[in-house]
């Protein structure tokens, strides 16, 4: 494969799917709206709303490249990355990046309305307030996770306003228990470097420096509390009793993962590849299949 397109992490997709969990709470919580758009306008919404957030997402993968340079050459398998390894050059890199951005905002601007548009530009704000001086929050301990994992609402914004036409903002306590849950296994990719790397986690990560390991487990059990409380809080709100017997089985999730980012030996690099193992896999397509349940079980309010 072109070193070029090896740079970009177009292989890094699965995550800018993570949008339509905010278009099936949107479906969920507002169906009259959902029913008064056409199928074949649904359709093309869901596309071009995934598509514009990878190449804004391939974008902040171009900056981080760049910026992560002098980083990267530390990590194990980071070091072997196109740019790092000096087998593309930094100048046309970036001018990839600019005309990413220039197409998808551009798109959004024209097949979109204002949410949408600043919830897609907030996604690439957020990367550069992550990774460029003299902000950069990846050098700073817990805010390093939690900078990143604004991502996740940012992702379930642009999925949701993808399809809310109306102009109506999802529930607060949503978008707490999904930046909750990616702050648990952000920190948990920090708990795997700072266990794997050990004296070297500092040279790769500067907010190594300031962590412990007791911290982190700490840092990643408030995490999968918050969420476990934002997401109860809104079972309680919309009056959803079978999210309160999904809950246990999101215990349990968390529970596979603590046990894997502790005693595992190989270093957990992204959080995705954990479905790559059947078990993780299984696992998350039984909790899907619940909330499919849940949705075909449940009416709001009643």
């Amino acid at each position: 494969m072109n070193a070029y397109l090896r740079a970009l992490r177009l292989e890094r997709w699965p995550r800018s799917s993570a949008i339509f969990l905010g278009s099936a709470v949107f479906v969920f919580l507002h169906r009259e709206d959902v029913a008064a758009l056409s199928p074949a306008e649904t359709i093309w919404r869901l596309a071009a709303a995934f598509l514009l957030t990878w190449g804004i997402s391939t974008a902040n993968y171009v900056l981080n490249e760049i910026v992560d340079r002098p980083f990267d050459v530390h990590h194990p398998t980071k070091r072997l990355r196109p740019l790092v390894s000096g087998e593309i050059k930094a100048f046309p890199f970036a001018l990839i990046g600019l005309l990413l951005v220039a197409a998808c905002g551009g798109a959004a601007v024209l097949l979109f309305d204002r949410t949408f548009t600043l919830a897609l530009l907030s996604l690439l704000a957020a990367g550069i307030v992550y990774n460029v001086p003299p902000i950069r929050t990846k050098d700073i301990p817990f805010l390093d996770s939690v900078s990143e994992s604004v991502n996740n609402p940012i992702r379930f914004l642009i999925g949701w306003s993808a399809l809310a036409v109306s102009g109506k903002l999802p529930p607060l306590s949503v978008l707490v228990c999904w930046w909750a849950f990616g702050n648990f296994l952000m920190v948990a990719k920090r708990l795997s470097e700072f266990r794997f790397l050990k004296e070297k986690a500092g040279e790769y990560r500067i907010s190594h420096r300031k962590y412990s390991r007791t911290s982190l487990v700490i840092g990643m059990s408030v995490s999968a509390l918050i969420c476990l409380l934002a997401f109860l809080y809104f079972g309680w709100i919309f009056k959803l009793q079978s999210f309160y017997a999904i809950a246990p089985f999101l215990l349990v999730f968390f529970g596979l993962i603590f046990r894997k980012t502790l005693r595992e030996a190989e270093m957990m690099e992204e959080p995705e590849k954990l479905f790559i193992h059947p078990k993780y896999a299984l696992y998350a397509l039984f909790l899907v299949l619940l909330f499919v349940l849940a949705f075909l079980k449940d009416a709001i309010g009643q």
